[in-house]
């Protein structure tokens, strides 16, 4: 007891760093603030995609959250980490608490004096053994505060690490569908226009036979159809990579996908505007931020753990035994009796003065990496600045692009009409009729491309502001046939509970880290 009292006083003491979260390199406002589409306003862009009013990119992104195997595997690493959370949390208790137990049948030789003295036991007997330990290393330099500390942190991090793959996911789902679109609409076009160049060159073959021109325009107006229907096997090729794509994002085999795909709706228009808040909300936003400080708050803690080695480690230690033998005088009655029983208590130190330096080299190891996660804490929030910026531009300079070619393919539709009327009077060569040709198809087709881009660099944009990932709130991490086959294998407990039941509330949208550790009971 005197023992304890005299370590209480240390019993609050803790070693190591306390986390300061660093000063991220923010920018005060967007680049393209001031422009009539960009708006400063606040959204939580749960659903981001629907402003595109598409219904089979909706139905898409529900199949993607279900089915993702990517997705899943993170949420399996979600769970893991709340298990490393509640190991870290079961050595703030007693860290040995075991009980033991044997039988054995024994017999002593009778030459040896050590084990048998005078020979005094000349037969067999057996010997039965009960008993129990319990050891306690006192977290006088909170060694194991701090462990809780990194694992909850970790467990925070998995968390935000979902959170960015779920991101990721309906950003790589509108991607993909946005390029199949696209795609789509560019093997339409050529089309088309194989049409338009089959009656030119059915033209340019009547002048041919009646003798109003050369071979030359047959031979001319082929070459050019030709180089139209060879485009059509290259976008088909590469609709069918971004399908295959897409079917992989579905966690399914890259199979036809036109079940989902049957109703055309064209290249998804994005909406007029968008609202983009300020750089400072994506430090709370961005799952990838978050993530990236967590791991910066998790290795601090380490840090603590480290440095605590520098200091002598208490523990109080008992046990309690009782032994019985059938040795002369003896029996196995006597198993449970007073004389049988044996105990020892007490408290013990331990302190490793000549460690050669490695406990301080450990030390530097840990602040290294520490110093080294917050550098790319900063780094990440500079980068995800730079992804809402770039997302922005292409969206509001693609705009303009697509202004521009609208009225260079009208005018590449007239052009034509008029190349082949003055043709066919005989006021134009064939060259005029082919350059018109060539001349529409490339502006039409670099329209299509270019309201793709359109799109997807709104896709960028929504993705770099860290939206859609709020839409896990309320579900669970894995799917239900996962957790059934996990619960059937292992048990689970509160962690994974049966289809019905709530599981353990995880955070949402977390404010600043708690950098105190709530040391809760762990699952046993």
């Amino acid at each position: 007891m005197s023992a304890l009292v005299l370590l209480a006083p240390l019993a609050a003491c803790s070693v190591g760093p306390k986390f300061v979260a660093p000063d991220a390199p923010l920018g005060l406002k967007w680049r393209e603030s001031r422009n009539p589409a960009v708006k400063t306003s606040r959204e939580d862009y749960r659903n981001w995609w629907t402003a595109f009013r598409d219904p089979t990119l909706n139905r898409l992104v529900a199949i993607a959250y279900d089915q993702n195997l990517t997705l899943m595997e993170a949420g399996a690493r979600v769970l893991k980490a709340r298990a490393i959370l509640g190991e870290a949390i079961g050595e703030v208790y007693p860290q040995i608490q075991q009980l033991n137990g044997s039988a054995d049948y024994i017999k002593l030789p009778r030459t040896d004096a050590s084990t048998n003295p005078n020979n005094a036991i000349a037969g067999n007997f057996w010997r039965v053994n009960l008993g129990g330990q319990v050891a306690w290393e006192l977290d006088l330099w909170g060694k194991f505060r701090h462990g809780v500390e990194s694992a909850d942190a970790s467990y925070l991090a998995s968390i935000a690490t979902y959170d960015d793959v779920l991101v990721t996911l309906i950003g790589d789902v509108a991607n993909n569908y946005i390029a199949i679109r696209t795609l789509q609409a560019q093997v339409a076009i050529a089309r088309a226009n194989v049409v338009k160049q089959k009656e030119a060159l059915q033209i340019a073959e009547a002048r041919f036979k009646g003798g109003a021109t050369s071979e030359l325009d047959v031979f001319q107006a082929k070459n050019v159809l030709a180089q139209t229907e060879a485009a059509i096997p290259q976008y088909t090729a590469q609709l069918q990579q971004q399908e295959n794509a897409l079917r992989v994002l579905l966690g399914e085999p890259p199979e036809t996908i036109d079940n989902l795909l049957n109703v055309s709706r064209g290249v998804p228009a994005p909406p007029a505007n968008v609202a983009v808040g300020i750089p400072a909300d994506l430090l709370r936003r961005r799952p990838d931020v978050r993530a990236a400080e967590l791991a910066a708050v998790a290795q601090g803690a380490q840090v603590g753990m480290a440095e605590a080695d520098l200091y002598p480690a208490f523990t109080l230690a008992g046990a309690l035994g009782t032994v019985a033998s059938t040795t002369p005088g003896n029996s196995l009655k006597q198993l449970f009796t007073q004389p049988s029983i044996a105990f020892a208590f007490g408290p013990s130190f331990s302190w490793p003065i000549l460690n050669y330096g490695q406990i301080t080299n450990n030390v530097r190891a840990q602040d290294a990496e520490l110093q080294a996660l917050l550098i790319k804490y900063k780094n990440t929030v500079l980068k995800a600045q730079r992804e809402v910026e770039d997302g922005l531009s292409g969206f509001i300079q693609g705009r303009r692009q697509v202004a521009y070619l609208k009225q260079s393919v009208s005018a590449a539709n007239s052009a034509l009409n008029v190349a082949i009327s003055q043709y066919q009077l005989g006021t134009r060569d064939f060259t005029t009729v082919l350059t018109a040709e060539q001349n529409l198809y490339l502006a039409q087709n670099n329209l299509v491309a270019a309201e793709g881009n359109v799109s997807v660099s709104l896709t960028m944009a929504y993705r770099a502001l860290g939206g859609g990932w709020q839409i896990r709130w309320g579900r669970d991490f894995v799917p239900g046939p996962v957790r059934e086959e996990m619960r059937a294998r292992t048990n689970w407990g509160e962690l994974l509970p049966p289809a019905g039941q709530k599981a353990p509330a995880t955070p949402g949208l977390p404010g600043p880290p708690n950098l105190g550790p709530t040391v809760r009971p762990p699952q046993w």
